[in-house]
C-alpha cells in the first residue's frame, strides 16, 4: 500500500511535505507568516503613528529599506518628535522617518533630539581628543 500525501492548503503541492501543525507545504507556511507579520506591524504603525499602510510604504521606499541615519541596517522604527506628541503615540503628523532600533533609541533616544549633542558627536568623531593629546605627548619625548 502506497501512502499518499495530504495537499498543501495554500498551493495544492502533494510533492511536498506538509508541516506540521498545519495544512501547509513548508514554503506556503513560511510565505503566511511573513504575510501576517507584515500585517501585524502595518495595523500597530497605524494604531501608535497614525500612518496608513501607503504612507509607512512610501517612507520605506524612500529610505529603501535601510536606516536613515546609518544606513547599515534594516529600518523598521517609525520616528516622531516627542516634543509634539509626548509618549509612544503620535499625531503622525510629527513623524521623521524610519530608523533602525539602536539608532532610534540609542543615538536619538539617548542624545534626547538635541541637535548640538549630535554635532557634538559629528565633531568628536572627526576629531578625537586623543589624537592631540597623544600628538602633544610624542613631541615631548615621552616613550
Amino acid at each position: 500500500m502506497v501512502a499518499t500525501r495530504k495537499a498543501c492548503k495554500d498551493c495544492g503541492s502533494t510533492t511536498r511535505k506538509v508541516t506540521s501543525p498545519g495544512p501547509r507545504c513548508a514554503t506556503c507556511q513560511r510565505a503566511r507568516r511573513t504575510n501576517v507579520s507584515e500585517a501585524r506591524r502595518l495595523a500597530y504603525v497605524a494604531k501608535q503613528y497614525n500612518l496608513t499602510p501607503k504612507q509607512y510604504q512610501a517612507l520605506w521606499e524612500a529610505c529603501g529599506g535601510k536606516c536613515m541615519t546609518c544606513r547599515r541596517l534594516r529600518a523598521r522604527c517609525v520616528d516622531h518628535d516627542h516634543k509634539c506628541c509626548p509618549g509612544k503615540t503620535s499625531c503622525g503628523k510629527c513623524v521623521r522617518g524610519l530608523l533602525c532600533g539602536p539608532c532610534n533609541k540609542g543615538v536619538l533616544g539617548h542624545l534626547r533630539d538635541d541637535p548640538a549633542a549630535m554635532r557634538r558627536c559629528a565633531d568628536y568623531v572627526e576629531n578625537p581628543p586623543a589624537r592631540l593629546i597623544l600628538a602633544i605627548d610624542r613631541l615631548e619625548g615621552d616613550p
